[in-house]
């Protein structure tokens, strides 16, 4: 549905920091869903840990809140927006993420008033949970040059 380079458009996130390939799915205003493709070059790899590389849990939360931005900034009224955390909450992490995996992020939009909002998300693998929670959310204006 949509690519890396047409998310590009929408996201101001760049290489390393970029963690969405691929959106597969996507129900305007109300979910999304997006791949990763985790591979060993990924650079967080080199330190966490060597011989035993594991996906940093963060970047998993990064990747669901990438996946839930894409989601709202597609939103005519938050074109050329960024989307901001504003809180993780009941974050459980369930399996790890390797080498080789492919991670499927889903965000489901909970409440979303006034630029704030909340979202349910899920990070699986082989359709194995590896993380889920709820993220809260800030749209801002984006005073950068993306």
């Amino acid at each position: 549905m949509m690519n890396n380079i047409e998310i590009q458009k929408i996201l101001p996130h760049r290489y390393p920091f970029l963690l969405i390939d691929k959106i597969t799915e996507m129900e305007e205003g109300k979910s999304i869903t997006g791949i990763k493709n985790v591979t060993v070059n990924e650079p967080f790899f080199q330190g966490h840990f060597p011989g035993n590389p594991i996906m940093p849990g963060v970047l998993i939360c990064e990747a669901l809140a990438q996946v839930g931005a894409v989601l709202l900034l597609g939103m005519e009224e938050n074109k050329g927006k960024l989307g901001v955390f504003t809180g993780i909450n009941n974050f459980k992490f369930r399996r790890q993420v390797v080498p080789g995996d492919t991670l499927v992020l889903k965000a489901e939009l909970v409440t979303y008033r006034h630029g704030m909002g909340k979202a349910n998300v899920e990070a699986s693998v082989d359709g194995s949970v590896a993380a889920k929670g709820e993220i809260s959310f800030a749209v801002i204006e984006n005073n950068g040059n993306v």
